[in-house]
């Protein structure tokens, strides 16, 4: 209980966004970032400052789905007049989608069980001009059948220091990926499906360059396992640009 009498609240929200103007998830010096536009939103309706945890970073030009944040405010409003009021002042880049008050202990961060990336490729020959920001475009025809072979490598627990991004200070790379879908639902399309337990920095985009490389044939499929094997990030492919990947779902 605070001084004036109202209690700490915490909220869970789900947020829905386009990447491609922002410097990622986190405040960052160099740029606007998600993050510090919900917190400047939520001040703007709620009168305080809060500090929002995101459930995990996406970087600069990815996509979200549903990212999910919690945050602690003392406000007296409605859940519903907060969430009108946030929408009605967010860009149009950004929009929550659901809120909720959750128990104190609800912590959007530690509470995450796993996330689950999709990345999208349009594989056609000729560039669109639309949509260009929601996918790669990779004009060479790819071989989905040694993609897929090659995905049955990634499935379960390992160091994927191959698939982490150079110069990344994270001392234990050991990750469990706990399924890997690819899918081409419509022509041209092909979406590949990743779900962790946790990511490293690069860590899909990474592993979707290092698919691609193999579905175009300069790789084969049982080179995977030699890549992982390697720890080296030298060894995997290149990195799959930030504008093909959406953070789709946080499992609690």
């Amino acid at each position: 209980m605070l001084n004036s009498g109202i209690v700490m609240r915490n909220f869970k929200l789900t947020v829905e966004y386009d990447g491609s103007a922002y410097c990622g998830w986190q405040r960052q010096d160099n740029g606007v970032s998600i993050q510090q536009v919900l917190e400047e939103a939520i001040e703007k309706i709620t009168g305080r400052k809060v500090s929002l945890i995101g459930s995990g970073r996406t970087d600069a030009g990815v996509h979200a789905l549903n990212q999910v944040g919690s945050f602690r405010c003392d406000t007296k409003l409605p859940v519903d007049k907060i969430f009108l009021g946030v929408n009605s002042v967010l860009p149009p880049d950004i929009v929550v989608k659901k809120l909720e008050e959750r128990a104190d202990d609800f912590h959007a961060l530690r509470d995450a069980k796993s996330k689950i990336y999709v990345y999208k490729i349009f594989n056609q020959k000729l560039r669109p001009a639309l949509g260009r920001h929601y996918f790669w475009h990779v004009r060479y025809p790819l071989d989905i059948a040694k993609m897929k072979k090659a995905a049955k490598y990634l499935p379960g627990t390992h160091d994927f220091s191959c698939f982490c991004a150079t110069g990344t200070d994270v001392k234990d790379r050991v990750r469990t990926i706990v399924g890997i879908e690819i899918k081409t639902p419509e022509d041209g399309l092909i979406e590949i499906k990743v779900e962790s337990h946790g990511f490293l920095k690069y860590m899909v985009r990474n592993i979707v360059g290092t698919l691609v490389e193999v579905g175009r044939g300069k790789r084969e499929p049982e080179e995977m396992k030699t890549i992982i094997e390697s720890k080296n990030r030298n060894i995997a492919g290149a990195t799959a640009p930030a504008c093909g990947l959406f953070l789709k779902e946080v499992k609690y």
